[in-house]
């Protein structure tokens, strides 16, 4: 893997898991890594590790990367679950991708078996890393869950000095009051991200924002309120040509 700058894809829903027929958002981030058959993992933290998640990743990406996964909560044999040493092998990876769930048993597992340490390691060395929902939220400073009832701010792993919002057309509550906790300062400023759309990011600097849907949008959230961002919709090509 040759050395590229830090990069972050953080999804405010969609993906392989959420967006069933369309992939927009898994096919760009596997561009962004620039191999011709990455590496990819899978970590299915969030969900527990849940049997039928892992199943949906190698269904969608076994047949374009060299694919395996990470499990935290049972001990797997075989059927690409790592084995011996984890640091090395998500170093060697070309994309990280961290599914949905709870961010909060995402986040305590992770520091328990220091797989915070190793990812912002191979963040550093320009392993992409990418995920939506709990594992768009893991990568900021601050954020808001809803996964276990009512939003609650949490803090992640800070490799993004941003709060983040996801799910943003789609949860009411979440949105208010992100926007009301940056807008009293209880929160620094940030993005926010509806389904279908992504931030990617370069260092700690958004690059650009992308969308799996053609009326996905993306917004910097600051003290003064909601500012649009401009997004590039994946499929402007496709549907150019269709209509051709």
């Amino acid at each position: 893997m040759s050395m590229r700058p830090p990069q972050i894809v953080a999804f405010g829903g969609g993906g392989f898991s959420m967006e069933s027929g369309n992939p927009l958002l898994d096919d760009y981030v596997l561009g962004v890594t620039g191999a011709e058959r990455p590496r990819v993992c899978f970590i299915p933290t969030a969900s527990g590790d849940a049997d039928h998640y892992v199943v949906r990743f190698y269904r969608r990406f076994a047949s374009v990367a060299d694919t395996s996964h990470v499990s935290l909560f049972r001990r797997d044999k075989g059927g690409g679950a790592v084995e011996g040493d984890l640091e090395t092998h998500l170093l060697q990876q070309d994309l990280i991708y961290v599914g949905g769930g709870s961010v909060l048993s995402l986040l305590g597992t992770w520091r328990a078996h220091g797989l915070d340490t190793i990812l912002k390691r191979a963040w550093r060395r320009g392993v992409l890393l990418c995920g939506l929902s709990a594992g768009s939220l893991c990568w900021f400073s601050e954020a808001l869950t809803a996964f276990h009832g009512p939003p609650e701010p949490i803090r992640g792993l800070g490799l993004l000095p941003h709060s983040n919002c996801v799910h943003y057309d789609g949860e009411a509550d979440r949105a208010e009051m992100f926007r009301d906790m940056i807008a009293s300062g209880q929160m620094r400023e940030g993005y926010a991200a509806e389904d279908g759309a992504a931030l990617h990011f370069e260092g700690r600097e958004l690059l650009r924002v992308v969308s799996s849907r053609p009326k996905a949008r993306a917004f910097r959230v600051s003290t003064d309120g909601e500012h649009p961002l401009a997004v590039s919709y994946l499929g402007e090509r496709t549907a150019a040509l269709a209509a051709a």
